[in-house]
């Protein structure tokens, strides 16, 4: 991401179109949803090389695509950023509350960690490198 470009999140189809958006939206963020540029089922290491060739930074719940092999072979080759909520069991709410509250250290860690990453956003908003 050259040093003068906004952030652009891109909110993955596991989070929903709504309750994350626009509470990012309402911060001033920049936000592109999953179904806006993607298919539905569209398979993860796609996105994933597209985002990360835009330079999007990625937030999501599926903790899962830290493991699977096609997916980290597109993550590592398109020197993605990606957020991982805490816990899978948060509710859409509590992950815009959490995100909202993380933003500025999110926003610092995009800043000063070069791609590719994987981090945590805890439920009271804690950042964490994997």
């Amino acid at each position: 991401m050259p040093p003068n470009s906004p952030a652009v999140f891109f909110i993955d189809r596991s989070l929903g179109k709504r309750i994350i958006a626009e509470k990012l939206r309402e911060a001033g963020v920049i936000v592109e949803i999953h179904d806006d540029h993607f298919r539905q089922d569209a398979l993860d290491q796609h996105w994933l090389a597209e985002v990360g060739q835009r330079g999007w930074i990625v937030l999501t719940k599926d903790d899962r695509i830290r493991y699977r092999p096609a997916e980290l072979d597109a993550y590592l080759r398109n020197k993605v950023r990606v957020f991982i909520f805490g816990s899978g069991e948060m509710k859409a709410q509590e992950m815009a509350d959490a995100v909202a509250k993380a933003m500025p250290k999110i926003l610092r860690l995009v800043k000063r960690t070069s791609p590719p990453f994987f981090a945590r956003i805890s439920r009271t908003g804690i950042v964490s490198l994997l």
